[in-house]
């Protein structure tokens, strides 16, 4: 059997990786001025071409870093001696692990200099051994979220033309994360560099030269709620018996156990409860919440902004009509409702619930228990463990775990 990879096999390449920061005459160390007096061919951004240009050969060829990246290994392919060009530490969110994950054999000579992050907590004279750093270049918010809701205390941001510094402000005022200091770096290392010392709310009226990275620094320590009174939610219509209670809820999560999760699917999420109390307990977790409740949107939008917990994707409409394959695969499900359809709602998790997946259901009646015990043997999944629960004076409750078993069991 032939087995797919994206590791490029092509004879040996040398690399030489050379970090540079944004000066228009960056003062190179002797070991990378001596690379490229010796080389042909060079690499980098078209930012890079334009700073380097003056230090190249006059015989040269240069390979712009542009994507789709294929093409550019495939011009690679044809240079057994290559200089690239990046932006301070190539193994920082770099190119260098780039050539490192596509061309595991080939041979690299690293020569960094400080990455941006570096750069500007030299310039706040800010210790950064402890700083958790988050880049958004290229990629989605919810590392940044994590950071968030973790409470990190330095959290430094790499950025790029859509997560701009007055857009990552505008997302923590959204959420209530005004507890923050904002340093924002722009053009670091050039002639024209400025460092600038904001507060979210004032970061969100301003534009900002690129590149740019900020470094968060946390100004006091906000509450993260554990086991949120019913209370303090947002209901649907005001009524209370309509959310889960939050010792059950807390019960639910131990029972779903997402410390061992990445992907929760919350169907019938009404308030919003159990998805809003995933994310602060497991901040790691991605979460898609589905409601066919119109109501549902609100109440998400306004609960998920009062208890900090940014990043849950909202689906409103029946689930069984609902597209999917857009969403990362469950690894953990959990059912708030089921409107009758229960067998119909096992059978599409089912399909899409990865291998040792849990489906945790809450049974408030011998008949829905019975519905999710018989959907779960239906779709080949396995009853993993209940728990009867009884809270004050309400009727009780069966917590309700199934695991689809690895194939290889």
């Amino acid at each position: 059997m032939r087995l797919e990879s994206n590791i490029i096999k092509s004879k040996m390449n040398n690399f030489t990786i050379i970090g540079i920061d944004d000066k228009d005459h960056p003062e190179l160390p002797e070991q990378a001025r001596a690379a490229i007096v010796t080389h042909y061919v060079f690499s980098g951004g078209k930012r890079h071409h334009e700073i380097m240009r003056d230090y190249l050969p006059e015989e040269h060829l240069w390979i712009d870093i542009t994507v789709p990246l294929d093409d550019v290994f495939r011009q690679y392919e044809n240079h057994p001696d290559i200089v690239v060009f990046a932006s301070g530490d190539p193994l920082f969110f770099g190119f260098a692990n780039t050539v490192l994950k596509r061309l595991p054999d080939a041979k690299i000579t690293l020569i960094p200099t400080f990455n941006s992050l570096q750069t500007l907590a030299h310039r706040i004279l800010l210790p950064y051994h402890d700083m958790h750093v988050v880049s958004l270049t290229g990629r989605p918010w919810h590392e940044f979220d994590r950071a968030l809701i973790e409470g990190q205390e330095k959290i430094g941001v790499l950025t790029d033309r859509e997560h701009t510094p007055a857009t990552i402000a505008e997302r923590m005022l959204r959420y209530g994360y005004d507890n923050y200091i904002m340093y924002v770096g722009e053009a670091l290392g050039s002639a024209t560099e400025t460092v600038r010392i904001l507060v979210p709310d004032d970061a969100t009226a301003l534009t900002f030269r690129h590149p740019n990275c900020l470094i968060l620094h946390r100004t006091y320590e906000r509450q993260r709620h554990f086991g949120i009174p019913e209370r303090d939610f947002e209901l649907l219509d005001g009524r209370a018996n309509m959310i889960t209670k939050a010792p059950i809820r807390l019960l639910t999560l131990a029972q779903l156990d997402l410390r061992r999760y990445q992907t929760l699917w919350d169907i019938g999420f009404c308030t919003g409860s159990v998805s809003i109390e995933a994310k602060l307990q497991f901040p790691h977790v991605k979460i898609a919440a589905f409601e066919q409740r119109p109501e549902g949107e609100r109440l998400m939008k306004l609960n998920s902004m009062r208890f900090g917990t940014p990043g849950i994707i909202t689906r409103i409409g029946n689930f069984l009509q609902a597209e999917l394959d857009d969403l990362p695969a469950p690894d953990a499900v959990f059912i708030g409702g089921h409107g009758g359809q229960m067998d119909e709602i096992i059978r599409k998790v089912s399909k899409h619930l990865l291998s040792d997946g849990v489906i945790v259901f809450n049974s408030v009646s011998e008949q829905s228990r019975e519905l999710f015990i018989n959907a779960v043997k239906h779709h080949g999944l396995t009853l993993a463990a209940t728990q009867h629960v009884t809270i004050d004076d309400h009727n009780p409750i069966l917590i309700m775990k199934a695991q689809k078993r690895s194939s290889y069991e």
